[in-house]
């Protein structure tokens, strides 16, 4: 019978009722359907979750509701990774959306515009590459006062670009997204760069022939350390650090990432924070999200 019903909203909570059937295989059968109703399940979920005091009922509901969500959210972050764009906003949005599942990205947008306003007032045609970056540290760093979370550096909080707007608190990587996010919405040129035990940011010049680099898009006019105030350096600096942490150098340290490369260091840095805490589903949860985005 079950394996037949055209899943509607009243035909949903008739399966919430059977959740709690001793018999395994009734169970099973109600937990798939729900599952593949997906995200339209949940609204029912969580009230018959809100009325029931029975432990079993409620870690049942906690689970299927977990896994439409974890499901859905893959799908999602497959769609990003294959769209042309990966756009930047829209992969850190996901991150959050995983554990905050209902934010709206037009929140994050304004929060974000609300500062990039602040820089376009002050930008015109006729400064430098570096009076153009002193004047996006002082909106950021001074006047919307972002700075590292140094009290907490290793919660999952500073992962999450909800709560980093909210707080101005974050770790490099969070903090380097924003900054980044603020300056190609200016047409600014300034990505991420994949730094070892740091996450830093290059401007990038246009005329290759003045540097290392043979390609256009790898020609960097100089770096900038959002974990610093956005302070400003050259190669020579990522050199000196390299040799500070043993490490070879390899191109990769020196030019911009793709933005699924960002989205993939930004998942590991949560597996590593709530790997700290000891929340074991959540880890097994975004190292699904990696698997999926690392097949792209």
């Amino acid at each position: 019978i079950i394996h037949n019903l055209k899943v509607e909203p009243e035909k949903i909570k008739a399966l919430i009722n059977l959740l709690d059937d001793p018999d395994e295989e009734i169970f099973s059968t109600v937990k798939q359907t729900l599952l593949d109703e997906g995200v339209n399940a949940i609204p029912e979920l969580e009230k018959a979750w809100d009325l029931s005091q029975e432990l079993i009922l409620q870690s049942r509901i906690e689970d299927i509701i977990r896994n439409i969500q974890l499901k859905t959210i893959k799908n999602s972050f497959s769609i990003w990774a294959h769209s042309e764009k990966n756009d930047l906003l829209e992969g850190v949005y996901l991150v959050a959306k995983y554990q905050y599942p209902d934010i709206r990205i037009e929140d994050i947008k304004d929060k974000i515009d609300l500062i990039k306003k602040d820089v376009w007032l002050e930008l015109n045609e006729n400064l430098t590459a570096l009076e153009k970056v002193k004047i996006l540290n002082h909106i950021i760093f001074d006047i919307h006062k972002f700075a590292l979370n140094n009290a907490n550096f290793y919660s999952p909080q500073n992962s999450f670009i909800n709560i980093v707007l909210e707080t101005k608190k974050g770790n490099p990587l969070s903090l380097s997204i924003i900054y980044a996010l603020i300056a190609q919405s200016l047409s600014l040129p300034i990505y991420g760069v994949n730094l070892p035990k740091n996450f830093i940011l290059a401007y990038k010049e246009e005329i290759s022939a003045l540097f290392a680099f043979e390609e256009e898009s790898e020609a960097v006019l100089f770096y900038i350390n959002p974990s610093n105030k956005g302070a400003v350096f050259g190669r020579k600096e990522i050199d000196y650090f390299l040799k500070q942490q043993k490490l070879s150098p390899e191109k990769s340290f020196y030019v911009p990432c793709s933005n699924v490369d960002i989205i993939i260091r930004l998942i590991n840095n949560l597996i590593s924070s709530y790997e700290k805490l000891s929340y074991n589903d959540k880890v097994n949860d975004l190292e699904e999200i990696l698997t999926v985005l690392k097949s792209e």
